[in-house]
């Protein structure tokens, strides 16, 4: 789930991947599973895959990644982390995913995809570049492609103390100035965070 905004955070990522030593319960966002919030979008859209790609944004140690070729995409994933990727490797060695290390920032111009899945990543970015990144996730949709965003919601930006800084409703709106159309939105409620004031949101635009 990491990508990066600046030298600092690469190597705030990087240190954490390094430093579990191979061990997936030093990740605090590990959970070796799919995501259920994506496999429930998967499930209730049913989206067409023959012969469509996709992109997994910060794709940490891979589990969506490989749920989404397991459907039928042809997935690209990256990770500003060259540890994370190497273990994406080491655990899926029979991949048909392209694992690559990558900074958001600095990808190549003609990346462009049917769809585009980021989960958790803007929210461990810096409130700072919060648009910048936005704008680099929007541009790798294709025209016509789906853009699916889940993360942490935020009532108002006072909530934003600490990582993972949670998005509010105004900066999901960067995701349509950036040229994209939201078409469906739902936020839940579960324990872990609510006793934070906070929910869960997913998103999906449309280019």
């Amino acid at each position: 789930m990491t990508n990066a905004s600046s030298g600092g955070d690469q190597q705030w990522f990087e240190a954490i991947y390094n430093g579990a030593q191979n061990q997936t319960n030093n990740i605090p966002w590990a959970d070796l599973r799919p995501n259920p919030f994506l496999l429930e979008w998967l499930e209730t859209t049913a989206p067409d895959t023959l012969n469509k790609s996709a992109v997994v944004v910060g794709c940490g140690l891979g589990d969506d990644a490989e749920e989404l070729a397991r459907r039928g995409y042809s997935v690209t994933a990256f990770d500003v982390s060259a540890t994370a990727v190497d273990w994406c490797r080491q655990r899926f060695p029979d991949s048909k995913v392209r694992y690559v290390q990558a900074d958001l920032f600095k990808l190549p111009s003609d990346w462009q995809f049917d769809f585009v899945l980021e989960i958790n990543t803007v929210q461990a970015i810096p409130v700072a570049v919060r648009r910048d990144v936005i704008n680099a996730i929007a541009r790798l949709v294709a025209p016509s492609g789906t853009l699916l965003a889940i993360g942490r919601l935020a009532k108002s930006s006072e909530q934003q103390v600490r990582r993972p800084w949670p998005l509010t409703r105004d900066e999901l709106h960067y995701y349509d100035e950036a040229g994209l159309s939201e078409v469906r939105f739902e936020t839940y409620g579960d324990m872990e965070i609510s006793a934070l004031s906070l929910v869960r949101f997913q998103v999906t635009y449309q280019k």
